[in-house]
């Protein structure tokens, strides 16, 4: 059954069916035919760890690789927020996650929202998920057409089962003459690691894979937010291994487009959900936080090898990207805007800004912070930070959190930094330009005083344009008292979306 407050509720089943020859007319009338759609997401994988993005470790992502040759690539993309189930929220639903409440690791607790792969399905085409299905599924009435997840795909890392899946779904809507719409999410690199995972049903046909190239410690790069200690260079390797089946998976669903004739015909987007599982990266708001390898093959409509070095564009643009790719009609109340133009004549728009948001972990514990990109700079505002309260997040479950407070003994610049991870500050300021690692804080720089303000001013602008709750503190950041209203207010929020959804 439908959500009630969904108008279509109201009509005969006969209406519904007229609605939807409608729909796909109104598609086939588009100035193209309404092509289908190949959106591949990674889980946790940082845009720098592909070749495409500059990766300094050879032969990571060759199948990435040539997409992103294929098509054109956004140098300064990112998601809005860099934690699973609300990134994918975001992009299905084309609003920022306060805005539709999907603000955790729990459905939608906003009733009404229309979503992406609903709309596409009104409007006659089939929709296919495979991986991360209750993350992408943001109401549970939604209505998927085949949906596999990571149980059925050899816990989310066997490439051919994904391969298999999607055969199966793209052959059958060749042959019912259906345009499709397939939600490929592989569940590489997330947590647990290639060579640290555990799993005991490896060479199982229905178990994970091993990738197709195996990552050493000594074959890899740290990134430049993580001190170069061993623990931590070995876990860097596996990720990179699990980086590596990941892209296996990418060139199996490609294989399997391409054998299917209808390449040509298939518009085809890649990126990942945020950054990597380590600290600095996933659950925050820095740059490597939200960064995403964005990527979209269109034949016939984006020259092969092209580069948007300048425009940002964020999560928020999917859901309107893909609707007007498809030639329908956007719904009302969407916070994104699509791409299409840019894709279509090389459009740039420098003066765009990517506003980013972080609510709460998959525990429940309530870290808001928001942030403001531009060209040159970031800038972090973290309402939570006060000195006391204490960061804790997935991105601490491995090796290297631990070798780092380790390292932290002896080392005082790793020292300072496990200190600012776990405590953080009240505001940062990056030049990411020439610190992409937010390795230095320039926000008590006299020199940035006006960068400070002036991306200050423009982040609780949009906030008040978006109606985001954290305005009130933003706007009064001097008041001790506002801010812990605030926090509180923050706290006993988190248990009622809870509450509602549980299982």
């Amino acid at each position: 059954m439908r959500r009630p407050t969904n108008p279509l509720t109201k009509t005969t089943f006969l209406a519904r069916t007229l609605l939807a020859v409608v729909a796909v007319c109104l598609c086939a009338t588009a100035s193209y035919a309404a092509p289908n759609i190949l959106l591949i997401t990674a889980d946790d994988l940082n845009c720098d760890s592909v070749g495409a993005f500059g990766c300094p470790v050879p032969d990571t992502t060759p199948n990435i690789d040539r997409l992103a040759s294929e098509g054109m690539r956004f140098e300064r993309a990112h998601v809005n927020i860099a934690v699973c189930q609300p990134c994918r929220s975001v992009w299905l639903s084309g609003r920022y996650s306060h805005r539709s409440g999907g603000e955790g690791f729990h459905t939608l607790n906003k009733p009404g929202i229309p979503l992406l792969p609903e709309l596409l399905r009104e409007s006659g085409y089939a929709v296919g998920i495979l991986g991360k299905v209750g993350h992408c599924t943001p109401y549970p009435t939604l209505k998927w057409d085949m949906k596999f997840d990571m149980g059925g795909l050899g816990r989310g890392r066997n490439p051919a089962i994904y391969a298999q899946r999607a055969k199966e779904f793209i052959e059958a809507n060749k042959k019912a003459g259906r345009p499709f719409f397939l939600m490929a999410n592989s569940h590489d690199p997330h947590r647990p690691f290639y060579g640290n995972d555990g799993y005991k049903d490896y060479g199982a046909a229905n178990g994970p894979q091993p990738p197709t190239k195996i990552f050493k410690p000594a074959d890899v790069a740290v990134p430049g937010f993580l001190p170069d200690v061993p623990k931590v260079r070995l876990e860097v390797s596996e990720y990179f291994s699990s980086v590596r089946r990941c892209d296996d998976t990418v060139g199996a669903l490609l294989h399997v487009l391409e054998e299917s004739g209808l390449a040509d015909d298939t518009l085809v987007i890649f990126l990942s959900d945020h950054g990597m599982a380590l600290p600095f990266a996933k659950t925050n708001c820095y740059y490597h936080s939200t960064r995403t390898p964005w990527i979209v093959r269109w034949p016939g409509k984006i020259e092969a090898g092209t580069v948007n070095e300048s425009c940002p564009i964020s999560g928020v643009d999917m859901m309107p990207t893909l609707l007007e790719a498809a030639g329908c009609s956007l719904p009302d109340g969407l916070d994104g805007q699509s791409i299409v133009p840019l894709l279509n004549d090389k459009t740039e728009d420098s003066d765009r800004r990517v506003f980013t948001q972080f609510h709460q972990t998959a525990g429940r514990k309530r870290y808001p912070m928001r942030s403001i990109i531009d060209q040159k700079y970031a800038y972090i505002y973290s309402l939570w930070s006060d000195g006391e309260v204490i960061f804790r997040n997935e991105s601490q479950a491995g090796r290297t959190m631990r070798a780092m407070v380790e390292a932290a003994k002896t080392d005082e610049a790793i020292a300072r930094r496990v200190e600012l991870f776990l405590h953080r500050v009240p505001e940062e300021l990056y030049d990411i330009e020439n610190d992409p690692d937010a390795l230095n804080n320039l926000i008590d720089d006299p020199k940035y005083k006006a960068v400070a303000d002036r991306l200050r001013g423009e982040l609780l602008d949009w906030m008040k344009k978006v109606d985001d709750p954290a305005q009130v503190p933003m706007t009064d950041q001097e008041s001790e008292a506002v801010r812990q209203t605030f926090m509180h207010q923050q706290n006993e929020a988190v248990q009622r979306p809870a509450a509602r959804h549980k299982k």
